[in-house]
């Protein structure tokens, strides 16, 4: 048996594993990006990996949204925008509701469903907030944005909310601001997601500095982070030479995680520009071994049909995504998802699985670039070009995951101790 190869720096893990649910976020106004469009940014961990995008007609406004493979009806929804421009994220927190004694709880997506059902601006969502019975059943931070240039956190527990505005210069410095799992206004000895939210923000410092805050940098430079905000540990710089000799590195508590299953990147619009040109930067399984792909609501209802759910209930791109994940994770007993064969992941070889997801994605984002500033320069979206390339989008990543990727040869679990 292959002995793994382990980095000279380890990293200490917790005997206890941190609740899954868990996601890294950001809220992020017009006035520090690029080209002053707020930016919303959700990189959610789950228990059902399996997520899809669906396009809803049962509310006031059509909308988009992230749902599970186990809610096949939409009930729920952990992400998106609708057809006003008003778009909604979250992150679980859990110090919260402390002293609370209801039970009532999980509400969250229910919550978000509701507001992208029936909210165009911070406002409606507010009064949604004050008008729901209480206790709401959260415990969590709401960020949104509208097509006005709102954007704004809402730490929301049992029986009510505080909002941070991230164009409050007070507030919000730089015009962002970031959460992971926990609570400004909460008990912070029950803070989680320390190091995510140490990580993200030196990232998005940096980011700022260099006047770079875009989606491309979401989908880069945060969402398929390797650098961990407690220890410093960059894994770019932990390359090993190629991807035959297992090389196993401690992975908890980075931006990415065993238990992540999808990001969003949602742009809105400028003052002035119509919402129908906010999009939706998509990627579903996992950012380890997945693409973005960008997304609009258009009259005819269509979304690419990798992204939708099958006759299982799985939508393919996260499929193809999640396969390609085992063998980053070959070992399933024990505590075998804290580790990850680097390897396979990257190396210098450059033959890794995000080695070879990149460029396509590269591709898809340009392609999707271009598109989205013709729609700006005409000043309205063009359907038939969407479709379009949705269309391409279908045909380009299928060809890629299918005949690009032969499975690869999984290592064989760790055996169970015995006696000597």
């Amino acid at each position: 048996m292959n002995k793994a190869v382990y980095p000279l720096i380890i990293l200490l893990l917790c005997v206890c594993r941190l609740n899954t649910s868990a996601c890294t976020t950001a809220v992020v106004s017009g006035k520090c990006t690029v080209d002053g469009r707020p930016l919303l940014f959700k990189q959610r961990d789950a228990t059902d990996f399996n997520n899809r995008m669906q396009l809803f007609h049962d509310g006031k406004y059509v909308y988009m949204g992230l749902c599970d493979k186990k809610d096949p009806k939409g009930k729920e929804v952990w992400g998106g925008y609708n057809s006003t421009g008003f778009a909604i994220i979250n992150s679980a927190s859990y110090n919260l509701n402390s002293s609370d004694s209801s039970g009532v709880k999980d509400r969250e997506g229910f919550i978000m469903k509701r507001a992208l059902q029936v909210c165009a601006t911070l406002k409606d969502f507010e009064i949604l907030l004050d008008t729901l019975a209480k206790p709401m059943g959260c415990n969590t931070n709401f960020g949104v944005i509208d097509a006005h240039g709102g954007a704004a956190y809402y730490e929301t527990g049992n029986n009510g909310y505080v909002k941070f505005d991230a164009n409050d210069s007070v507030i919000a410095k730089r015009g962002y601001l970031i959460r992971t799992n926990f609570c400004f206004t909460g008990k912070s000895d029950l803070d989680k997601g320390l190091s995510r939210y140490y990580a993200e923000k030196e990232i998005l410092l940096g980011g700022y500095a260099r006047q770079i805050l875009s989606p491309e940098f979401f989908l880069s430079d945060v969402s398929r982070s390797l650098f961990h905000g407690l220890t410093h540990v960059n894994l770019y710089n932990q390359m090993p030479e190629n991807d035959i000799t297992p090389f196993f590195v401690p992975f908890r508590d980075y931006i990415l995680r065993y238990s992540t299953s999808s990001a969003l990147v949602i742009q809105g619009v400028s003052q002035g520009e119509s919402p129908s040109q906010s999009v939706c930067w998509t990627i579903l399984g996992s950012p380890l071994t997945s693409v973005a792909i960008p997304l609009w609501i258009i009259p005819s209802g269509n979304l690419p049909l990798i992204l939708e759910a099958e006759t299982d209930g799985n939508a393919p791109l996260c499929k193809w995504a999640l396969t390609l994940k085992e063998s980053l994770f070959p070992i399933h007993s024990g505590e075998g998802p804290d580790y990850l064969d680097l390897g396979k992941l990257i190396n210098k070889r450059k033959n890794g699985i995000m080695q070879r997801t990149l460029p396509i994605q590269d591709s898809i984002l340009h392609r999707g670039i271009a598109m989205q500033e013709r729609f700006r320069k005409n000043k309205s979206i063009n359907p038939e070009e969407i479709n379009a390339f949705y269309n391409w989008v279908n045909q380009y990543v299928t060809d890629f995951y299918t005949h690009s990727f032969s499975p690869y040869d999984k290592s064989p679990a760790s055996p169970r101790p015995g006696t000597m």
